[in-house]
């Protein structure tokens, strides 16, 4: 069976399972039910500094994207950080962390950005016996506008300063928790390495507006007939998500620094692609809202079961095994050539296929052939885009396959030609002409 023990700087956990900072860890009860449910760690609701607590609004806190069967698929978020009082917290934590010293407990934190603020605050935490502490660089919503949270994130040279202020004034690991809501994920991960930081985490949640209620005028959800922007999250995030992760794990300057992968992760297969990607552990958040808190369980087995199955031992037989096959555009093979295939014993004659192609992408697939309804690749047209394969709704009935080197291209009418070639020397490309000029 797979070891999935994890060891994230050192922060050791039974799995690479962990809530992710969020309501579903602002209290003791939540906690202690996430861990007998088989979470590997929590990352405690953000706590800020001492004083009277934030306050967080009284009606709706949620607005909401639905599939059309209402599978909830993304999830905007207005809620603040914990409204409950510092000590309050503390004292639980401290307590949670006694009853169960196997899992890892992380306390995220957003404080002014004053040197003074964290060197209080951080003494209070590690007393605790906190593993570790993720700075909160992320929430897009309330406390930006403090100029806390994405404020941060959103400023390099703020991440350096106050990572380094805590590397200075607590012994635990720390984790800098970067906003997705910037143009470049790369470079606020290059400021936090530089500051110090033993890893990072990402993604926080996406400013955004949901929806607007129409009978109203208001954005939802909607507070006395107003509304707000808000942190968007769950499966719509993924891919947003696993970018930035990937980007990180690439990037020379950044190569090799921890991730915490966060975005919308929902199943086991969620989680193996953050950590083929680069990812050391996953945070999940909206699927325990969703799910309850057991959905950890068919993770664990999930990802077990994968892991046994293609011989990988424990997590780092998989860790970061995609990032190489991760590259720009530009180096892409550009004689590589693949044509869509439909099946005709699994065709349900839906014509999904043939409207997408004709309407929308290169008339490729035919409608009717000798008067019967017949749906056909066509592959002197065929340009292999596959978006016919996503729109089928019958899976593998429309595959996606190869074409030898040294078999005719119909669509061009030239072989294939077996050596990699890419845009940087195509003919085509006029910073290629101008070098070999």
């Amino acid at each position: 069976m797979a070891d999935l023990r994890n060891n994230f700087v050192g922060i050791k956990s039974p799995n690479p399972f962990w809530l992710a900072s969020a309501p579903p860890t602002d209290k003791a009860y939540n906690v202690e039910r996430a861990f007998k449910a088989g979470w590997g760690g929590v990352v405690w609701k953000t706590l800020g500094e001492e004083g009277p607590p934030v306050v967080n609004v009284n009606g709706p806190r949620y607005g909401a994207i639905w599939g059309a069967d209402r599978r909830l698929l993304g999830l905007n978020n207005i809620e603040l950080i914990t409204d409950r009082d510092l000590y309050t917290n503390l004292r639980e934590m401290k307590q949670v962390k006694m009853n169960w010293p196997d899992r890892a407990l992380i306390a995220s934190i957003m404080v002014p950005c004053e040197e003074e603020s964290w060197k209080a605050i951080l003494p209070l935490v590690e007393e605790t016996g906190a593993d570790g502490i993720e700075l909160n660089f992320g929430c897009p919503h309330g406390m930006s506008e403090r100029g806390m949270g994405a404020a941060v994130g959103q400023v390099p040279e703020y991440i350096e300063m106050v990572v380094r202020w805590c590397k200075q004034y607590t012994r635990m690991p720390v984790i800098t928790k970067l906003t997705p809501n910037i143009t470049d994920i790369r470079k606020p991960a290059r400021a936090a390495k530089a500051g110090g930081t033993d890893a990072v985490s990402l993604i926080n949640t996406i400013n955004s507006i949901v929806s607007v209620d129409l009978d109203n005028f208001a954005p939802n959800p909607t507070v006395g007939g107003k509304g707000t922007h808000g942190g968007y999250c769950g499966p719509a995030v993924k891919p947003i998500a696993l970018n930035m992760v990937a980007e990180i794990a690439r990037d020379p300057e950044t190569h090799g620094l921890p991730i915490s992968g966060i975005g919308g992760i929902t199943t086991w297969r969620d989680a193996a692609e953050f950590l083929v990607l680069g990812a050391g552990n996953v945070q999940v958040c909206t699927a325990a809202m969703t799910y309850g808190f057991k959905i950890v369980q068919e993770m664990i087995s999930g990802l077990s079961d994968w892991m046994d199955a293609k011989g990988h031992r424990n997590l780092d037989d998989i860790t970061g095994r995609a990032v190489p096959n991760v590259t720009d555009w530009q180096y892409l093979n550009l004689n590589y050539i693949a044509k869509a295939h439909i099946d005709q014993d699994a065709c349900i004659k839906c014509g999904r296929c043939h409207i997408a192609c004709e309407d929308t992408s290169h008339q490729a697939i035919t409608q009717f052939v000798n008067g019967v309804r017949h749906f056909e690749v066509m592959e002197d047209e065929c340009v292999g885009c596959n978006l016919c394969v996503n729109v089928c709704p019958v899976e593998n009935c429309i595959t996606m396959v190869g074409l030898d080197p040294g078999t005719l291209d119909q669509r061009t009418g030239k072989v294939v030609d077996p050596n990699y070639a890419n845009w940087t020397t195509h003919p085509n490309n006029p910073m290629a002409r101008q070098a070999a000029e």
